[in-house]
C-alpha cells in the first residue's frame, strides 16, 4: 500500500510515520510512504501557494494550481488510480470502520488543508472524499493525515507482530476494549481480578466480555447504540444496565 501526503510540511512526517510500528512496516516494505511539499508544485517564483479570498474575508485560501500539479505529477506511472482524500473539518468522521475500507485502495493521496480553506475547484475536481478526525479545528491537516495513515496502516498485513491483535482492539467490533493489566499482581493495595489469574480460558473470555460491553455503556453509550449485539452480549447489557 502506498500514501502520497501533499503538505506544506513534509519534516513533521518523519518525526512520528518513520519510528515504531509504522516505521518497521516501511523497512520491510509492508507500506510505502512518500511527503510531498506542495511549495515545489508552484509556478510563482517565489513558491507561493496561497492567496486572498475572493469575496473578502480573513486569511488565506490554498491555490488550486499547486495541488492540482502535485496530484498529477503523484499519479503519473501508479500501476492503479490513486484515491485522494482531503484532510477537512468539513468531512466525514473517520472511524476504524472507514480505515478498513481505505484498505482496499492500492494508492492513496491525501492533501493537507492549510489557512483558511482550499479553493473549491480542488474538492469538486480531484477529491474522492474529505475527512475529518473530529469535530474542532486544527492549525493543518498534518496531524490528521497522520493519524490516518497510522490508523489504516496497522490493519496491513504483516504490519503488527501479532497478526490478530487489532481484531480484539477498542473499536474493532463497535466496542470499547477490556480493561488490561500485567505486573506485580498487586501494587499500593490494587490487585489484579482474580479471575484474571486463573488460567481459565472460557471465564476469562467472559469476564472481558463483559467488562468489554460495561466500559461502552458507561464511557461510550453511543457506540452501543450503533452495535450489533448477538443475544448474549444483549443479555449481558441488560444486567449492566440493571446493576
Amino acid at each position: 500500500m502506498r500514501f502520497d501526503i501533499i503538505t506544506l510540511f513534509p519534516e513533521m512526517f518523519e518525526a512520528v510515520l518513520g519510528v515504531s510500528i509504522i516505521g518497521r512496516a516501511r523497512n520491510k516494505g509492508a507500506l510505502k510512504l512518500n511527503f510531498h511539499n506542495l511549495r515545489d508544485y508552484s509556478v510563482d517564483k517565489h513558491r507561493r501557494v496561497d492567496d486572498y479570498p475572493y469575496g473578502g474575508g480573513l486569511g488565506m485560501v490554498l491555490q488550486c494550481q499547486p495541488i492540482f500539479s502535485a496530484v498529477e505529477k503523484i499519479s503519473e506511472g501508479l500501476d492503479d488510480k490513486a484515491h485522494v482524500l482531503l484532510m477537512s473539518p468539513k468531512g466525514q468522521t473517520f472511524t476504524q470502520s472507514k480505515a478498513k475500507e481505505l484498505l482496499q485502495y492500492n494508492n492513496i493521496i491525501i492533501i493537507c488543508g492549510h489557512y483558511e480553506g482550499i479553493d473549491q475547484r480542488v474538492v469538486d475536481t480531484l477529491v474522492d472524499e474529505e475527512i475529518s478526525i473530529g469535530d474542532y479545528v486544527l492549525t493543518g491537516g498534518e496531524i490528521a493525515a497522520m493519524a490516518v495513515v497510522d490508523a489504516t496502516a496497522r490493519l496491513l498485513p504483516g504490519v503488527l507482530k501479532e497478526e490478530d491483535s487489532h481484531n480484539i482492539e477498542t473499536f474493532s467490533d463497535g466496542l470499547l476494549e477490556y480493561p488490561q493489566y500485567t505486573r506485580p499482581v498487586e501494587f499500593r493495595g490494587m490487585k489484579v481480578p482474580e479471575v484474571l489469574l486463573s488460567g481459565h480460558h472460557e471465564n476469562i473470555e467472559k469476564w472481558r466480555k463483559y467488562q468489554s460491553i460495561k466500559e461502552t455503556y458507561i464511557k461510550r453509550p453511543d457506540l452501543i447504540k450503533k452495535a450489533t449485539l448477538t443475544k448474549e452480549e444483549q443479555e449481558i447489557l441488560s444486567k449492566i444496565i440493571f446493576e
